[in-house]
């Protein structure tokens, strides 16, 4: 393990703050008082009161937002896990700086702008809007070997918070996060049966719309790669390489970089939910700057937000990943802050509280 990456990378961790719960607190008088009954408007005003406490006071500023999609390679494919060929990761990231994926779509209409990363693509891409972060050119067959090296999940970590400093710095106050890798959900899955103590047979979902086959497939996969390399929960940096992903790593440092910059991040579906567990794992500090968007049809992703105490917004029966479900979550974050802003007061209004 390199020294200067841990040390870098607890550096990052030294800068996430408490959430004010003052201000968090005050928000929650204001909306009190707003013409409504206490509590109505459900999690728009748990949003607000969060945004509050991360921003340090009423009304955080955040119409520039920022989907983080992680594209990488796993070497698992090789056991057939997925219904899609390898190949499909490299063709869906030219799709994303072309602006033809779903998340381009939904990230237009939300007013928001994504940035693509090749943390880990097998082949070589030559694209002026691609951020080249590439550690490792696929992952290894977690089934055979550790998927990742200590030292590439650090890198991998600190690339993804290079990605956020970066963007914090040309203003960006709202950070999603996104990803694309064929194999994915199998080394999340692997993930969240570690983090969470789960079988496999309860996280291993239907990914790319395989089969029962397929799933059994995948089941099994899922249970070797365990029994292969023993994970310990208690060491999510030797979990992540021994049965990671380098997108999955690269998100962990996307959501402490959005922690360490005082931003809240919206988290995706599974492999991100996964994301947002391991960095929770290596630091309890930055749960408070987690927003859940959607719940996942994946079967593991109820148990995997559960675990971070995190409730999502909505339930479209989505299973895309990209950042969709997430982008779709700034509408309601969106929504919380116009509420909170323009509402009227019962005095404002001349309407009687009681």
């Amino acid at each position: 393990m390199e020294t200067g990456n841990c040390k870098e990378i607890a550096y990052m961790l030294g800068r996430i703050n408490a959430v004010d719960e003052g201000a968090a607190a005050s928000a929650q008088r204001h909306s009190d008082q707003l013409t409504k009954p206490p509590g109505s408007l459900g999690k728009l005003e748990a949003i607000a009161y969060q945004l509050a406490g991360i921003h340090g006071g009423l009304w955080p500023d955040l119409q520039r937002k920022a989907v983080v999609v992680m594209a990488a390679d796993h070497g698992v494919c090789e056991e057939g896990i997925s219904a899609f060929p390898q190949e499909v990761t490299s063709q869906m990231v030219l799709n994303f700086l072309s602006g033809g994926a779903a998340v381009n779509v939904l990230a237009k209409q939300a007013g928001a702008d994504v940035f693509c990363v090749d943390i880990g693509v097998k082949s070589a891409i030559d694209h002026p809007d691609l951020l080249q972060h590439n550690i490792v050119r696929g992952t290894a067959n977690m089934t055979k070997e550790a998927a990742m090296s200590l030292e590439q999940v650090l890198r991998a970590i600190l690339a993804g918070v290079k990605v956020v400093d970066e963007l914090a710095e040309q203003g960006y106050q709202l950070f999603a996060t996104g990803e694309m890798g064929i194999g994915n959900t199998t080394a999340s899955a692997a993930l969240a049966s570690v983090f969470t103590g789960l079988h496999p047979g309860l996280t291993v979902g239907r990914g790319t719309g395989i089969d029962d086959k397929g799933w059994l497939k995948k089941v099994e996969v899922v249970e070797k790669a365990l029994a292969l390399h023993s994970p310990d929960p208690k060491e999510p940096f030797l979990a992540l390489a021994q049965v990671g992903g380098a997108e999955i790593a690269g998100l962990v440092g996307v959501i402490i970089g959005a922690a360490a910059n005082g931003c809240p991040v919206v988290i995706d579906g599974y492999i991100s939910s996964v994301a947002a567990l391991a960095a929770v794992r290596i630091s309890e500090h930055v749960q408070p700057y987690l927003i859940a968007s959607h719940l996942s049809q994946e079967q593991g992703h109820a148990k995997v937000l559960e675990a971070m105490g995190l409730s999502p917004m909505i339930d479209l029966d989505m299973r895309l990943g990209e950042g969709t479900g997430a982008v779709l979550g700034f509408h309601f974050i969106d929504a919380s802050l116009k509420l909170m802003q323009e509402m009227a007061t019962f005095e404002s209004a001349g309407i009687s509280k009681e």
